[in-house]
């Protein structure tokens, strides 16, 4: 009203504020806070706290056969991963690290996991690549996902055993590449079709073939979508592939992973149960926060796509 009747507003003189009362912007961390800011610190500090649960309910609940301690599962986890070095040369340390119960069930269960996972992706680039570029690529990606997608992978073990026979290794990696197949076509698909159209239309101009198209525009714009299609096919398959093993025991000559699981359940060693179900979720916490996350940060985080 002022402004309209002519008149001016009165002025007004405001103190200066210390930086300090609106919080102290430039106060420097302190080496306690710097510490904490660290991502690592503070999820090894979850871990601390769940361990620590776990030792006193184990404690008071005071049942070994049932729920082990967390000190007894590492003990046991010890035992089952410790090498017999004596008098033995650098390979016969190698040798002898493999012959440990669990190293070697482990190391067996991640080279089934590795071929499946690798076919899988495979057959995933293949199948989003011809939905990209052929309407009936397309038809055909839409409706096999809609088909198997829903379909778990632990239900095909049996017909699996069936085709490729009981103890070859073919069966367990043919279920690996279900897993990991539909999710990763998914994803895959999903980012290529939600690539910009400027994107595509510069790799047109430029006359990129189909090859060095998908290469050098469909999949950097579509990464953050391809590196979470990998993660949930890493997931879906690891899961997969323990409990495959748990149900219907070992593939070959020796079992991996969950078979090691198995024999101790049968065996009533709840502390080893623990200790492998316990390198299960350490190999899952490695394969996070190493590899996937080292190659988002290198990648998409690096190119300003994700925060």
């Amino acid at each position: 009203m002022g402004i309209e009747d002519g008149s001016t507003r009165p002025e007004l003189e405001r103190a200066p504020v210390e930086l300090v009362a609106v919080g102290g912007v430039d106060r420097r961390l302190s080496k306690a806070e710097r510490v904490w800011g660290r991502e690592a610190v503070r999820k090894f500090t979850v871990v601390l706290v769940l361990l620590a649960v776990w030792q006193a309910g184990a404690a008071l609940y005071n049942r070994p056969l049932s729920m082990p301690t967390a000190s007894a599962t590492f003990e046991s986890l010890w035992e089952n991963i410790k090498p017999d070095v004596k008098e033995r040369s650098l390979k016969g340390v190698w040798d002898a690290l493999a012959e440990a119960p669990l190293i070697g069930a482990t190391a067996r269960s991640l080279k089934l996991l590795a071929y499946g996972y690798a076919i899988g992706v495979a057959l995933a680039c293949v199948l989003s690549i011809c939905a990209t570029f052929t309407r009936i690529g397309r038809d055909v990606l839409e409706t096999l996902t809609a088909m198997f997608s829903p379909l778990p992978a632990i239900a095909l073990v049996p017909l699996a055993l069936i085709w490729f026979g009981l103890g070859n290794p073919w069966a367990m990696i043919f279920v690996l590449a279900h897993s990991v197949l539909w999710p990763v076509a998914l994803n895959m698909h999903a980012g290529f079709r939600s690539s910009g159209q400027t994107l595509r239309m510069v790799g047109r101009n430029y006359g990129l073939g189909p090859l060095r198209f998908v290469l050098l525009i469909l999949i950097p714009a579509s990464l953050g979508a391809i590196i979470t299609g990998l993660k949930i096919g890493w997931a879906f398959a690891w899961r997969t592939l323990i409990a495959a093993e748990l149900v219907f025991g070992s593939n070959g000559d020796q079992g991996g992973l969950g078979w090691f699981v198995f024999v101790a359940k049968n065996n009533l060693q709840p502390e080893a149960v623990f200790a492998g179900l316990l390198m299960v979720v350490a190999i899952g916490l490695v394969v996070e926060n190493l590899i996937f996350r080292t190659v988002e940060v290198r990648t998409i985080r690096r190119w300003g796509v994700s925060h």
